[in-house]
This record gives C-alpha cells, structure tokens and sequence, in this order.
C-alpha cells in the first residue's frame, strides 16, 4: 500500500479521528487545544487508531462478520492491521517481528476501520516516523487485560502500566518533537503515571468486573485482604497503603516532568504538562476524599481543569510539577516491599 492517499480522504480520517477523540477522551482532548496544526491531528489519528484496537481486541464478536472470534484470532487480526500499517513503511516496522510483508494480512481481510482513518493514521506515521513496536506492546497489553484479573507484585503490575499507558506516551514523542533521546523515558514513565492513577481511582468499578489491579503483595503487607475492598472499608491500613501508592505514582509524575524540556514542538512542553496536572490532580481529589474510592469518583473538575489550562500559560512549569508533590516514603508494616525498577526512589 501507498503512503500517498488522496489529501481528501486524509482530511476526512482527521475529521473523524477528532471526533472519536472527543468523545472517548475528554481530558486529552482538553489539552490537545495547547497543540496546533498538524500535531494536534496527529495526535488525534494515534488516539483513534488505539481506541479502534482496544475495540476490536475487546469485542466478543466481529462487528463486520457477526460470528464469534476468539481470543488468540482477535489479537492475530490487531498486529495484522499494524501490520498493514508499516508494510509501506518497512523502515519503521519492530525489527524483532520481521518484515511487515511476511506478516501482511490477506488483501481481501475485512477491516474494522473506515479507510479514511487508516490513511490519516499512515499519514501521521510516515511524517512523524513513529516505530512499530510500541503498538506491539500495545496490543501485548491488551492481552493482559483480558488473560488476568489480579497481579501479585509491583513488577507485573509495572509492565501492564507500561503496556497500556507507558506505549503511548512513546507513540506521542516523535509527534510532540522529540529531537532528544532522553524525552522517551520521561514520556512512557507520564503513561504509567496516568495508568496508575486511573486504577487507584477505578478500584470499585474494577472489583464490580472482578479485577483487581492493585498488587496483591502489596495488600497484604499493608495488612489488606481482598473482602476488605470489597467491604469499601477506609481505615488506617488502607490510608498507608494508598499514600504508598499515591507517592508511587508522583515518583512517575516528577520523572516525567524532567523529561517535557526536550520537546521541540510548539505546544508540546504546555500540553504535556497540563495532561500530568490534570491527571495529577485525581490523586488530589482522592486523598482530599480521605481516600475513599468506594463511594465516588474521584475526578478533575472542569473548574480545576481551567485552572491547570491557565497555569500552563503563565507558569507552565509548575502544572506538572503540581502532580509529583513528594510525600514522605511509607514503610509497610510487612517486609519491605519490592518496587521494582519503576518504583519510589
């Protein structure tokens, strides 16, 4: 396939990938108003082509076939739509998965994407140079999701934060300007960070699908059970032990916020941030709630989100440095926990 797509129908993806992004993804298309010109629509096509493989991952059944598809054919027919992706763009395609043309889906293969999308994404790719892999890792996490509902330790949990999250943040680099290697890291660690945050916010809507995110390890060392979140019970031990996590997650946040100064493009640094802040400032609604994620949602106000917006203008800085607050290290009761690589310094 051609990278050379008629303009029009490249118009036409933007247009469309806009508005899946506006409706799934309302804080990041909040901030997408401090990027401008084709970057924003960049990173519009990358939002809505990940949405669209979250989809066709998660579904049960093909919406164009009507018949049921299992797992393992639900996530072959995901890389081969990536696949296809980078069969024009060899140079750009995982060099450990081999050649895109060895893995080209059959021509005739149905596609769950309206084409005007698919040619706004390769459009996007090509210009940008965005690799292959992380949407790889993309759809690895995705597996995950749908293969386990409970984690054991940090450093399980650690790798699905970067599956999911962590991936983006490098799919995004190249298309904020990364003209510095050392903005790549800070970038996936802004993904963990934000993945983080949702699962410490989504803990009763997550136990309502009977998954548990938070490190089973780590629950028990804060002298945790299972039938206590179940329970919804907010006492000390779980005040530490969402404190624990609370730093943990602003360990990332304040890792990530090192890494914003080598973005290049116009906008990049401000909307970056203001994405951290936002995000950041769920930590700050859950412990203003006394950390008790059972009873509501913890969340970002629209007035605390034209706060953070302000701030990124006259000191932009400080929003993301908002979300990375430091809290003094808590001690578990148990052994000492393992952090793993990704863990509080």
């Amino acid at each position: 396939m051609s990278v050379t797509e008629s303009p029009a129908l490249i118009a036409q993806g933007y247009r469309r990938a806009r508005v899946v992004t506006r409706h799934h993804a309302k804080s990041f298309f909040f901030a997408s108003y401090l990027l401008f010109g084709q970057r924003k629509k960049a990173a519009f096509a990358l939002y809505a082509f990940c949405r669209r493989l979250d989809d066709l991952v998660d579904a049960g059944e093909s919406a164009l076939e009507g018949s049921p598809l299992d797992l393992p054919t639900r996530l072959a027919r995901a890389r081969e739509r990536v696949a296809q992706v980078y069969l024009s763009l060899p140079e750009l395609a995982s060099k450990e998965l081999g050649p895109p043309s060895s893995r080209q889906p059959a021509a005739d293969a149905p596609s769950p994407w309206e084409p005007s999308e698919f040619a706004a994404l390769r459009h996007s790719i090509h210009l940008y140079r965005i690799p292959e892999q992380p949407f790889q890792d993309l759809i690895s996490g995705m597996e995950m999701d749908l293969t386990k509902q409970r984690y054991e330790t940090w450093e399980e949990l650690e790798l699905y934060c970067y599956r999911v999250a962590g991936v983006v943040g490098l799919m995004l680099t190249p298309v904020l300007g990364c003209e510095d290697e050392r903005a790549v890291e800070p970038a996936a660690d802004l993904g963990r960070a934000m993945q983080l945050t949702n699962i410490l916010r989504d803990v009763r809507e997550d136990l309502e699908r009977d998954r548990v995110y938070l490190p089973a390890e780590e629950l028990r060392a804060f002298g945790l059970t299972e039938d206590d979140l179940r329970r919804g019970q907010v006492d000390a031990r779980w005040r530490d032990f969402m404190r624990f996590q609370i730093q943990r997650a602003r360990a990332y946040y304040a890792r990530a916020a090192g890494g914003v100064k080598y973005l290049t493009g116009f906008g990049s640094q401000r909307m970056v941030r203001l994405m951290g802040g936002i995000y950041g400032d769920i930590l700050r609604d859950i412990e203003a709630r006394d950390y008790d994620v059972f009873s509501g949602r913890a969340h970002t106000t629209k007035g605390r989100k034209l706060a953070l917006a302000a701030a990124a203008f006259v000191r932009p800085r400080a929003v993301l440095r908002e979300a990375d607050t430091a809290l003094p290290l808590l001690a578990p009761s148990a052994p000492l926990l393992s952090t793993g690589t990704g863990g509080p310094a």
